[in-house]
């Protein structure tokens, strides 16, 4: 059985997809959908979930997905990398283009149309030639991390984080009890941020330690909460655990790895 779906025109187009595994694949990522969130097994997916999904079995994409998933899609590509390739490619660009010396570096937005540009050729596993502005791809990279399709810090360490966010100790700890994919790519992010983070850089850039932590909190751990109470103290716990690990976690076990 020939599968069929939309382009981004709206054209009916057939695929040599087998109908089944277009179904188990649609399944599987609505099963994560209903278990995400502040209501486990109770929500049902809507309608733009349900087209997401559907794309995402002909058209799939390191935005949006998995880190299991980002691994795979490399796979062939890249079979000996320990980490993804969108990850540790927007991150040199951002320092290629002087970005440890640039001004709101990371807070300031980059041109959206060049974002959303270096987006789609970056899902071809390709950058253009002409960009120089760091904030395009730091704003990018931002941009992976907050749609990864699971948080990089998973739910269920979420807890901890905020209970021992100004224990470097116990927040270490709780780094070390991550899934190997996702320890990995939060200590590669953690030793770029430390690089922002030395004074030398940091002076320039006028984003601390502090200003670090609070616009890449929200790419690494998210709040299931619904209470606007809670929401707002965890704000606060979530950027003093991130900016826990930058001044205090040892990333030199990952010079070299990419």
């Amino acid at each position: 059985i020939i599968a069929k779906h939309q382009d981004e025109t709206n054209n009916i187009i057939p695929t040599e997809t087998p109908l089944s595994h277009f179904a188990v694949q649609c399944q599987k990522r609505l099963d994560k959908i209903m278990a995400s969130g502040p209501k486990k097994g109770q929500r049902k997916p809507n309608m733009d979930e349900i087209e997401q999904a559907k794309k995402s079995v002909f058209s799939p994409s390191m935005f949006g997905s998995s880190l299991d998933d980002v691994m795979l899609l490399q796979k062939d590509k890249f079979p000996d990398r320990k980490l993804p390739w969108i990850q540790t490619t927007l991150s040199e660009e951002v320092l290629r283009y002087n970005g440890a010396q640039t001004e709101g570096i990371f807070r300031v937005p980059g041109d959206i149309d060049e974002v959303n540009a270096l987006k789609l050729k970056c899902d071809q596993w390709s950058l253009p030639p002409d960009c120089v502005d760091p904030h395009i791809p730091a704003s990018l990279l931002k941009l992976w991390y907050r749609e990864l399709y699971e948080p990089l810090i998973p739910a269920e360490f979420y807890e901890l984080c905020i209970q021992h966010y100004q224990n470097p100790e116990a927040a270490i700890e709780v780094v070390s009890k991550l899934p190997d994919i996702n320890r990995l790519v939060l200590a590669y992010l953690i030793r770029f941020l430390q690089v922002f983070a030395a004074e030398e850089n940091s002076k320039v850039t006028k984003m601390d330690v502090n200003n670090l932590a609070m616009v890449m909190a929200p790419n690494c751990l998210r709040c299931e909460c619904i209470d606007p109470h809670t929401i707002f103290e965890n704000t606060r716990k979530e950027m003093g655990f991130i900016r826990t690990l930058i001044q205090n976690l040892d990333t030199s076990f990952m010079e070299g790895i990419v």
